[in-house]
């Protein structure tokens, strides 16, 4: 493990030595010291600490500030570490895509832009990775709220070089089946609850999500089963069964509204909410977005998923998706960046907050 962090290296150097600090969600220390003495030698900046949260912020009284935020946790190593780059320009290891390129590139313009055209906070979280209850960003919002605020939020989640409005909201619920138990040996003497769920399951495979346009973006919408408990034996008829259902819903519902429509999909079951988030509407129409989606040049789409964009909307903040890396390679054993995306989402950005 490094001693420092080198920010005079270029953007894709510095992911594989982010990369080489194991970072699993609250076990974020090591790196979150790293990330705070390296922003503390920068005189241009003011650096916060909450946890294993470090935030950073230029005070030069521009008409506008921009919040850059980016989770420093990735999820567990999967024998895919410590880094390699091969021969084709690909950064291979546990966090290249999701997200500690992105981080590189905030903490390459947080060390280089000593006069931005725009105030600039620079936010560095953890545990984003796993339940909401533990997010880093989370526990800023409830406790240190003005140290995010600005006029506009680009969360360096990887979006493949693509700005991505909005974010997916996302609940889960628990559809229950009671039975009565009894030896399996006399099952007429019982009643299988989890028989009883074939019902849910079928509603699930033939149930059609919507698909809903807002703001010019395309947000589809996903009811499935994620996990399935009951039984108490191999000889026991089951009193109990219980189907965990998730729903990704578009950002025009509301949570109350998501939740109402589970409960009428499973209309005659018992339905207990057990997690839930509001999602995000793109908001592509204000200014400092529109500028951003100009900027950065390329066609905005929908983000397919839960990201912290809400969080941001919640506090007033207007936020994107953008960074470097695919999300599709997120959490897999196989993931990886291409160090010339990395590269070409600093320049992007350097570009945006100079010119």
């Amino acid at each position: 493990m490094p001693h420092e962090l080198d920010l005079s290296q270029d953007a894709a150097r510095l992911t594989a030595q982010l990369v080489d600090v194991p970072s699993v969600s609250q076990q974020e220390k090591a790196l979150a010291d790293l990330v705070e003495e390296a922003l503390r030698g920068l005189p241009h900046l003011a650096v916060d600490r909450d946890g294993d949260a470090v935030v950073a912020r230029t005070r030069l009284g521009r008409a506008e500030r921009v919040v850059l935020a980016g989770h420093i946790d990735t999820v567990p190593i999967a024998d895919n570490l410590p880094s390699r780059l091969d021969g084709n320009g690909l950064l291979w290891g546990c966090g290249t895509s999701d997200m500690k390129a992105g981080v590189a590139v905030q903490l390459r313009l947080a060390a280089t832009l000593t006069a931005p055209n725009r105030d600039l906070t620079y936010v560095f979280y953890d545990a984003e990775e796993i339940a909401a209850e533990f997010n880093g960003l989370k526990r800023l919002v409830e406790r240190h709220p003005e140290w995010l605020a600005g006029d506009f939020a680009v969360l360096m989640e990887p979006t493949d070089g693509k700005v991505e409005g909005g974010c997916q909201g996302t609940l889960r619920i628990r559809v229950e089946t009671t039975g009565r138990r009894a030896h399996s040996a006399r099952s007429w003497l019982g009643d299988n609850a989890i028989h009883k769920a074939a019902p849910i399951l079928d509603r699930l495979a033939a149930y059609e999500p919507r698909r809903v346009v807002i703001d010019g973006l395309e947000y589809r919408e996903g009811l499935n089963a994620v996990l399935v408990e009951g039984g108490h034996a191999g000889n026991v008829i089951p009193d109990s069964c219980a189907v965990t259902v998730n729903f990704r819903f578009a950002p025009d519902r509301s949570e109350a509204e998501a939740l109402a429509h589970a409960e009428e999909v499973f209309d005659d079951f018992t339905v207990v909410l057990t997690d839930s988030a509001p999602g995000a509407l793109p908001g592509l129409a204000h200014p400092a977005a529109a500028a951003f989606v100009r900027a950065i040049g390329t066609e905005p789409a929908p983000k397919d998923a839960w990201t912290d964009v809400a969080r941001f909307t919640a506090l007033g903040v207007p936020a994107v998706n953008y960074g470097p890396g695919d999300p599709k390679l997120a959490h897999a054993r196989e993931e990886h960046v291409a160090v010339a995306a990395v590269l070409e989402a600093e320049e992007r950005l350097r570009g945006w907050l100079t010119g």
